[in-house]
C-alpha cells in the first residue's frame, strides 16, 4: 500500500512519491532531526515476508554504504517500521542520463566529463569488491555536482560468500532508481535492463567488474549518438543483437567522434571479456586523455559533406599559398635567415607516482613516452603531449618498462607480461607481437623490423612489427654481453653496446654477421638524422658526429648535459626527436620515511629520523633501527641508529664517502656495513659499546658488496656483489671469525638479497632466472633443495622471527606472506596478500622495509609527500647549442 504525505517512518516524514519499481517505492521525505530531505525506499510488505528478497535489500544496504564517493548515490540510514524495511538516501536534484539522453546526443565534451565521472564511481565500487550489474542510463542521475551513479540493487560484493547469479526472471523484478521521478512500466525495465548486459551474463555467467565496463561503453555510445547501441523488436532478438552483431561505429552517426573516442567504445564492447578494456579506471584515463587532446583525440572521423566546394576552396588557397611562398623565398634572398632559439624548460612528473625514468620523445617531437609506478605500485606507460599540462598512463600497458617508438610516431613498443607488445598512442588494446621472457629494450626500424635484448646473457634478437617468431641477430657470451640496440635510418645497419671487460659501441647489420667496433660508451645510444649520435660517457651526456651513409663516426664528443642518469649496464635518461627535441633526467634522491603497520596493513607509529634513509635494519631486540642515509653535504652516505622507544637519532659513521647497507650482529653490539669512505674497501664492523672501535672484514676490490643478513650464531654474514666485467649479482658467504669468503650462488642470473632461516638451514633469496625477479628458498649449506615461494613475481624476502613465515614484496607493492614449516623437510604454502606496502620506489640495493620483534609487525620505508622525483628538462634546437645553425 503506498504511503501518504504524513506518513512517519521512524524520524522520518513522508512529503510525496517519488516512483516505484518492482523491489521498492521511493518517496521525498524529511528527516524531522537534522531538517533535511532526503530519499526513502520501502521494501513492499508481500517482498517483505520473503527471506530472500529481505536478504537482498539489507545487502543491497550493505553494498551501499561501503562505497563513499562524489559520484555515488550517498546511503544515510537502514531502518524498519512494524513489517516496513526501508532505506534512507541522499536526495538527488536533477534529471537521470535516460531522460537526457532521450533529449538527443550529448555534447562532446559533457560525453567525456560525464563518462569519466561514472568511470571513477565505478573503478571505486570495483575496487571494494562491488559490481554493479545494472548500470544503465535510469540509474545515472545528472545533479549540479555531477554524475551520481544509483541503486545498487543488482550489485554483487565479492566479499559477501555463498551469493550466486540471479536468474533472469529474478531480474526483471529488481529495484529502479531510488530517485527516479517517472516510473518505467515492465515491459519496459525488462528491456533496459536486458540493453545493457554483457553477453557474459547473458549466457548465465557470474558477472565481474567486466560486465560493468560493458554497460559502460553502451553508455558512452548512447551519450555521443542518442541512439541504442542494440536494439529489438523482443527479449530473443535483442539478445541475439547483443551476442551476435556489432553497433555502428558511433562516428557513422555523430561525424564530430573523434578516433580515439570511437576506438575506446569498441574496446569496452568487445564480445569476449578477456578482449575487453579490463577496468573502469583505465577507462576513466583514456577518457581524460581524450578530453586534453591526446593523439589528435579531438580529430573527428572525416564527413562527406560539402566536398566540392571544400576542394574549390583549398585549390584557391593552395594558389595563393604558393605565391605567398616565391614572395617569401624571394624576401628571403634579401635578408638572413634568424638562428633558431634554443629553449629549455623542465616538465614535472605526475603527483600521482612515486617513480619515472626512460624518458622518450616521439620522432615528430610531439610527445614524450616513459615507464612510471603510481602510488598504488602499478607501473604503466605514461605519455605527455607536448602541448598539454598532464601526463596520463596508456590503458593496456601495465608492468610495462622502457617504452620505444615507431618511426612514424604512432606506436609505442613495450614489454610486459612475458611479451613484446605494441600499442598505438591514439587509442585502442596493446597487442602482443612475440613472446619475449627476458626482453628489456627495443628498437623499431624503418623497415618493419624491431631489434630487442634481454637480461644477462640474452642475444639480440630480431621480429616483425606485425608478429612472428623471434631470431638472433647478435650472439652474447658470459664475458660479453650485448644490448640496447638502435637502428639507423636505412633500416638495416644498426648500433649496439657491447658489455664486456669494458663497454664499446658496435655496428651490426641484418644482412651481414660482419661486426664494426667505433669506441669507448658507456650507455644507450640514440642517432638523429642531424647527422648525431648521443650517448653517455664519463658521466656526461655527448653528441658526436656519425655518417650514417660511411657508417662512422668523426670529431670528438661534445658535452651536452651534466650528470644525466647511467647505470653500469649502460640505462641512461636521455632521448631525443627527428626534429630537434632532446629530453633528459638528472636521477634526485627521493626521501622516505618509516611507518609501523600490524599485519592487516594499519599505521602506527611514523618514526622520526634523518632525510634520506635507506635499507632499515631491526635490531635484535626490537628497540633500535639502523639505517643508511644520504649526507647532502659529502654527497655521501652514511649509518645512522634511531631508538625506537624515544625518537633519537644518532649517527654512527662520519667518513667521506659511501658507507651502506647495515646489519646487526646476533648480540645487537655491533653493526656490519659496506664502506668506501676509507682507504681500503669493503666490509667494516664497528663496536657499539663505548669504545667505538672499527674493525676490517672483508677488503673487496671487484665493485660494492651489499650485506643481507648476519646468522643469528654469529659465524656468517650473507652478502651479493657485481664482480667487475659481469653484469649479474651472486650470493656469497663470509665466515667472521677468518674472514673468508666463498660464493654460494652464482648462476647466469641476478642472484641477491639472501637472508637466512632462523633455524640456519634454508636460504631466502630472490632471482631473475625465470625472466623476472621471484622469491626461492635453497637449503643451506647443501644445495639439496629448491623451491619458488612468489607465483607471480617477488623481491626483498624476510623471515619471521619465528621461521614459519616468509614475507615478500610482489611488483604491485603488496606485502606478501607464505607460511612454510622447515622442519624435516621445507614445505611451503601458497602466498597470501598482507596489504599494499607502497614502499619508497627507487630501488635501494636491499631491503624496503624491516619486520618487527615479534614477527607480526611491519616498518615500511615509505615515500615522504612533496616532489622528490626528478623534472624531464626539455630542450628545443639543441643542435643549435653545438652547431651554431
Amino acid at each position: 500500500m503506498p504511503l501518504s504525505p504524513g506518513t512517519h517512518l521512524g524520524p522520518y516524514e513522508i512529503l510525496a512519491p517519488l516512483g516505484a519499481g518492482g523491489m521498492g517505492e521511493v518517496y521525498r521525505a524529511r528527516d524531522t532531526r537534522l531538517g533535511r530531505e532526503v530519499a526513502i525506499k520501502v521494501m513492499p510488505e508481500d517482498l517483505g515476508v520473503t527471506a530472500e528478497m529481505r536478504a537482498r535489500f539489507e545487502r543491497e544496504a550493505k553494498t551501499i554504504s561501503s562505497l563513499n564517493h562524489p559520484n555515488i548515490c550517498t546511503l544515510h540510514d537502514l531502518g524498519r517500521e512494524g513489517d516496513l524495511d526501508f532505506l534512507v538516501m541522499e536526495l538527488l536534484e536533477g534529471e537521470t542520463l535516460a531522460a537526457r539522453i532521450a533529449k538527443g546526443p550529448l555534447p562532446y565534451a559533457d560525453v567525456l566529463r560525464i563518462g569519466s565521472q561514472i568511470a571513477e564511481a565505478l573503478d571505486k565500487a570495483h575496487r571494494a569488491g562491488v559490481v554493479h550489474r545494472d548500470l544503465k542510463p535510469a540509474n545515472v542521475m545528472l545533479t549540479k555536482s555531477g554524475a551520481k551513479l544509483m541503486d545498487f540493487g543488482l550489485a554483487h560484493s565479492r566479499g559477501v560468500v555463498g551469493q550466486g547469479p540471479v536468474s533472469g526472471a529474478t531480474r526483471t523484478s529488481l529495484t529502479q532508481s531510488p530517485t527516479l521521478a517517472q516510473p518505467l512500466t515492465a515491459q519496459g525495465t525488462i528491456l533496459g535492463t536486458f540493453q545493457y548486459m554483457a553477453p557474459e551474463q547473458l549466457e548465465g555467467a557470474e558477472a565481474d567488474a567486466r560486465a560493468d565496463v560493458w554497460a559502460l561503453g553502451v553508455l558512452l555510445y548512447e551519450m555521443t549518438t542518442g541512439k541504442k547501441a542494440f536494439e529489438g523488436r523482443s527479449q530473443a532478438v535483442l539478445i541475439g543483437s547483443i551476442m551476435n552483431h556489432e553497433p555502428p561505429a558511433a562516428s557513422s552517426l555523430s561525424p564530430m567522434v573523434p578516433p580515439a573516442l570511437d576506438q575506446l567504445i569498441r574496446a569496452c564492447l568487445a564480445k569476449d571479456p578477456e578482449e575487453r578494456i579490463q577496468t573502469a579506471h583505465d577507462v576513466r584515463l583514456q577518457l581524460q586523455w581524450i578530453q586534453q587532446g591526446g593523439s589528435q583525440a579531438g580529430v573527428p572521423a572525416p564527413v562527406a559533406v560539402r566536398r566540392r566546394h571544400r576542394e574549390r576552396l583549398l585549390l584557391g588557397l593552395a594558389v595563393l599559398s604558393t605565391a605567398g611562398l616565391l614572395v617569401l623565398a624571394a624576401a628571403g634572398l634579401m635578408r638572413t635567415t634568424p638562428k633558431p632559439q634554443v629553449l629549455r624548460f623542465e616538465i614535472p612528473p605526475p603527483s600521482s607516482i612515486q617513480f619515472q625514468d626512460s624518458p622518450r620523445v616521439s620522432p615528430d617531437g610531439r610527445y614524450i613516452a616513459y615507464n612510471a609506478t603510481d602510488s598504488s605500485g602499478v607501473g604503466r606507460v605514461y605519455l605527455r603531449p607536448l602541448d598539454a599540462l598532464q601526463a596520463q598512463p596508456l590503458p593496456g600497458t601495465e608492468g610495462a618498462t622502457r617504452p620505444f617508438w615507431s618511426p612514424d610516431s604512432r606506436f609505442l613498443g613495450f614489454f610486459a607480461g612475458g611479451k613484446l607488445k605494441k600499442i598505438e598512442v591514439s587509442g585502442g588494446p596493446a597487442t602482443a607481437i612475440c613472446d619475449a621472457p627476458t626482453g628489456s629494450d627495443g628498437s623499431w626500424g624503418s623497415g618493419g623490423t624491431i631489434l630487442y635484448d634481454g637480461g644477462n646473457n640474452d642475444p639480440i634478437r630480431r621480429v616483425s612489427a606485425s608478429g612472428g617468431v623471434p631470431v638472433d641477430v647478435v650472439a652474447t657470451s658470459a664475458s660479453d654481453q650485448v644490448g640496447w640496440p638502435e637502428f639507423l635510418p636505412d633500416g638495416k645497419h644498426f648500433l649496439y653496446l657491447g658489455l664486456g671487460a669494458r663497454s664499446v659501441l658496435r655496428l651490426g647489420s641484418l644482412d651481414s654477421k660482419e661486426v664494426k667496433e667505433l669506441g669507448a660508451c658507456d650507455s644507450q645510444i640514440k642517432y638523429v638524422p642531424q647527422g648525431y649520435l648521443l650517448f653517455s660517457r664519463g658521466g656526461s651526456l655527448v653528441a658526436q658526429r656519425f655518417d650514417a651513409r660511411r657508417l662512422a663516426l668523426s670529431g670528438d664528443p661534445i658535452p651536452i648535459a651534466e650528470q644525466v642518469t647511467t647505470s653500469v649496464v649502460g640505462a641512461s635518461d636521455f632521448h631525443a626527436s627527428d626534429n630537434g627535441i632532446l629530453v633528459f633526467s638528472t636521477r634526485r634522491a627521493q626521501n622516505g620515511k618509516l611507518v609501523l603497520h600490524d599485519r592487516e596493513g594499519r599505521e602506527g607509529k611514523t618514526l622520526q629520523g634523518p632525510v634520506g634513509m635507506l635499507s632499515p635494519k631491526l635490531s635484535p631486540d626490537g628497540r633500535s633501527m639502523a639505517v643508511r642515509v644520504r649526507n647532502d653535504q659529502s654527497k655521501g652516505r652514511d649509518i645512522w641508529l634511531l631508538d625506537l622507544g624515544r625518537d633519537l637519532a644518532t649517527r654512527l659513521t662520519f667518513d667521506v664517502g659511501d658507507e651502506n647497507h647495515p646489519l646487526w650482529s646476533p648480540d645487537g653490539k655491533r653493526i656490519l656495513y659496506y664502506s668506501s669512505a676509507v682507504g681500503q674497501v669493503g666490509l667494516y664492523t664497528k663496536d657499539l659499546t663505548g669504545a667505538g672501535k672499527t674493525q676490517l672484514v672483508l677488503p673487496w676490490k671487484e665493485g660494492e658488496v651489499t650485506p643481507t643478513d648476519w646468522s643469528r650464531d654469529g659465524r656468517l654474514v650473507f652478502f651479493h656483489t657485481q664482480r667487475e666485467g659481469q653484469t649479474q649479482s651472486d650470493v656469497w658467504s663470509l665466515s667472521v671469525a677468518d674472514g673468508k669468503a666463498s660464493v654460494f650462488l652464482d648462476g647466469p642470473y641476478n642472484e641477491l638479497e639472501a637472508r637466512l632461516s632462523p633455524d640456519g638451514r634454508w636460504l631466502a633469496y630472490t632471482s631473475n632466472e625465470s625472466g623476472e625477479p621471484q622469491v626461492y628458498v635453497q637449503s643451506w649449506p647443501d644445495r639439496n633443495t629448491k623451491v619458488q615461494l612468489s607465483t607471480k613475481g617477488g623481491s626483498d624476502p624476510e623471515w619471521a622471527s619465528d621461521g614459519t613465515q616468509v614475507y615478500y614484496l610482489a611488483p604491485d607493492q603488496h606485502l606478501m606472506s607464505v607460511p612454510v614449516k622447515t622442519a624435516p623437510a621445507f614445505e611451503p604454502g601458497p602466498p597470501a596478500t598482507l596489504f599494499a606496502a607502497k614502499v619508497l620506489f627507487p630501488q635501494a640495493a636491499r631491503n624496503h622495509y624491516a619486520v618487527g620483534a615479534d614477527g607480526k609487525s611491519f616498518y615500511l620505508l615509505e615515500p615522504e609527500a612533496g616532489p622528490t622525483l626528478p623534472a624531464t628538462t626539455v630542450v628545443v634546437n639543441w643542435l643549435t647549442a653545438i652547431s651554431g645553425k
